[in-house]
């Protein structure tokens, strides 16, 4: 009885060390992709200001 429960506890921490290495890889990566996303919505905050700015009718063509 006492060896079916050791056996059954170490299963249950090497499922518990699993799942936490695979949190610890989640995390990792959410933090990654939310400063991609992060530094995609400022070029595109970028990119629509100077849309803003001055509209392409009112700027000399470029071989000028």
């Amino acid at each position: 009885m006492a060896e079916a429960l050791e056996e059954r506890i170490a299963h249950l921490i090497r499922a518990v060390d699993d799942l936490s290495d695979v949190v610890a890889r989640q995390d990792r990566e959410i933090t990654q992709l939310s400063r991609r996303v992060q530094m995609l919505m400022e070029r595109e905050a970028d990119r629509e200001m100077m849309a803003s700015e001055a509209p392409a009718a009112n700027q000399p063509p470029p071989h000028w």
